[in-house]
């Protein structure tokens, strides 16, 4: 108990919390992934994750309706559920939370607007304010404090710099509630910069140039993942820091505009930024591996690795509580467009292996170790290179 909470958050207290929005479990959704791994190789693994300070660049570890449909109006409450529980299964150290699913605030016919994402982000940290497992990492102290203490940290940010409109001192006062983590644009352009759905892709504008500059001077991570590769290229070009792209892949495995180019690639690593490779549905498939699951997911990984360095390349899964394709095919009702994306493919219900935060990264850990990477390049790909370029960048 804290404050007189109970130690999952606050927001759970309303007596009325679940009966209007039955929400997902937190477990046993789908059936429990068999890698067929080994005991050596699960030990191993395990150890690793147990010693070691990792990172998920991109996850939403929050409970999602258990139908999805319902999804706009919960998101609309400002009262999403952090999944305290699930965290604490997770083998993480921090995970990067973009809170809202980037759609809700930047596309569709009524986006969040400033005041939203400001009540979203106080919300939020009220409720992991009363209970003791996870805490708001906004420092490298803070990572730090939270491995010594077997906490989960969470990193806020936004997916897209969208609701700022176009005043650079929003990005100070979003720093200010402890936000440590920003997207250019989303799927949709803004005043920064073209978005990946943009049909003419101009690039970064020259608002966005004084954006980028901004966010290096406060010690904010910039991410390029749902930008143009135009964008993402001249983000990098832009910026004295390292930039990040928290949740991606490569169009050279399955060419798709959300997956990325390899000069988009190279450039990010260039600033000596982090590639967090993706796992949301439809996204990472490979034609060795048509149906999307953990063995798709992992021949991104390794192209990625060969192109750029391994340490360049870390995981973004990308993951949440709740039916991820299902919530693909609500907002992509709501937006009028198809659910699924690029050439002809099995579709998936979810992505065996990465179905949520809790098992992510114990089945990664698992698959590095039997791809027969060293210890010193798991610890790089599972937590370490987004230390690293965390260090220059904060």
């Amino acid at each position: 108990m804290t404050n007189g909470y109970r130690s999952f958050g606050y927001l759970d207290s309303e007596p009325d919390a679940f009966a209007r929005f039955p929400l997902a479990p937190e477990s046993g959704r789908v059936p429990r992934y068999d890698g067929r791994f080994d005991v050596a190789t699960v030990e191993r693994a395990e150890r690793l994750l147990s010693d070691h300070v990792i990172v998920s660049l991109h996850d939403h570890p929050v409970l999602f309706p258990a139908d999805m449909a319902l999804t706009p109006q919960y998101n609309r409450t400002g009262r999403q559920h952090t999944a305290f529980a699930g965290l604490a299964e997770s083998g993480l150290t921090i995970v990067f939370d973009n809170m809202m699913d980037g759609t809700a605030y930047v596309t569709g016919t009524a986006p969040w607007q400033w005041e939203d994402v400001v009540t979203d982000l106080g919300m939020r940290q009220a409720d992991i304010a009363h209970q003791e497992q996870v805490v708001v990492v906004r420092s490298l102290a803070d990572i730090e404090s939270a491995k010594r203490e077997g906490r989960t940290g969470i990193v806020f940010g936004l997916e897209a710099a969208t609701p700022i409109g176009n005043s650079l001192d929003r990005i100070d006062v979003l720093y200010g509630l402890g936000l440590r983590q920003i997207g250019i644009a989303y799927s949709d352009s803004n005043a920064l910069g073209a978005g990946l759905n943009e049909a003419d892709d101009y690039g970064l504008t020259d608002f966005g140039r004084r954006a980028v500059r901004r966010m290096n001077s406060l010690g904010l991570a910039i991410d390029v993942s749902h930008s143009s590769d135009r964008t993402g290229i001249e983000t990098a070009a832009a910026s004295a820091a390292p930039v990040l792209m928290t949740h991606a892949g490569a169009r050279a495995l399955w060419d798709i505009p959300r997956l990325k180019s390899d000069d988009a690639l190279r450039a990010v690593a260039e600033t000596g930024g982090v590639i967090g490779i993706s796992a949301a549905p439809h996204t990472t498939i490979s034609s060795r591996h048509r149906k999307h699951s953990i063995a798709s997911v992992m021949d991104h990984l390794h192209y990625c690795a060969e192109l750029v360095g391994i340490e360049h390349v870390a995981f973004g899964p990308d993951t949440l509580y709740g039916d991820h394709v299902g919530l693909h095919r609500t907002f992509s009702a709501l937006l009028g467009h198809s659910a699924e994306h690029g050439p002809e493919h099995p579709v998936v219900e979810y992505v065996d292996g990465v179905e949520n935060p809790s098992e992510s990264f114990h089945n990664l850990a698992a698959w590095l170790v039997r791809d027969g990477l060293s210890d010193d390049e798991i610890v790089a790909v599972l937590g370490g290179n987004v230390l690293r370029a965390l260090g220059e960048i904060w």
